[in-house]
């Protein structure tokens, strides 16, 4: 993907090391956005299809942490950090995501929600510390297809929350916090 610098001029620099993916959401860009904000949601539809998230700890601001498993199908767990770095609601959401909070292969994501009426557009832009880092994300982990399978559990998910809140039934408000039953004894949303 071809970006620009700030002079407006191609900036090439990070073009081996990116993936951007997007999607529109049949969704307000508040709630796409809050999807990512409370970790009620996010253990509810983050990851490609299959997987599960277990939460340890979630601090949505900047410079808080989200410490997380991701369970794979196979049952093989991966180990996640993500720091946030950058937020500005509705609209972006910056990040370091790695394994641990001091992984030297940690990557930087941006994540910007452009709303458009009753729907919203995610671009999830990524940039790999290396091109050989980035290839490995793509052809060991499946980086593209993982991503565009988040952003459709992602879709899925709002659409879901969408419904029941048009309904009256919907999920607690933003600062209510989960109850044991939706969590669950381990952590694990349910």
């Amino acid at each position: 993907m071809a970006t620009t610098s700030d002079d407006g001029e191609p900036a090439r620099a990070t073009a081996d090391r990116e993936i951007v993916i997007s999607r529109v959401i049949d969704a307000p860009q508040e709630l796409v956005f809050e999807a990512f904000t409370r970790v009620r949601h996010l253990s509810r539809w983050w990851g490609p299809e299959g997987f599960t998230t277990t939460t340890r700890s979630f601090e949505f601001q900047v410079d808080g942490a989200w410490d997380f498993v991701m369970h794979g199908p196979d049952g093989t767990d991966y180990q996640e950090w993500i720091t946030w770095r950058e937020i500005v609601p509705p609209q972006r959401i910056g990040l370091l995501h790695g394994e641990s909070r001091d992984d030297p292969n940690a990557f930087e994501s941006v994540l910007t929600f452009e709303g458009a009426g009753e729907k919203t557009r995610i671009v999830m832009h990524t940039v790999f510390p290396t091109k050989e880092l980035r290839d490995e994300a793509v052809e060991k982990y499946h980086a593209i297809e993982g991503g565009e399978q988040t952003l459709n559990n992602l879709a899925a998910y709002v659409a879901q929350v969408a419904g029941e809140r048009s309904t009256a039934r919907g999920p607690a408000t933003a600062d209510e916090t989960m109850t044991e039953q939706e969590t669950g004894q381990d952590g694990t949303v349910r």
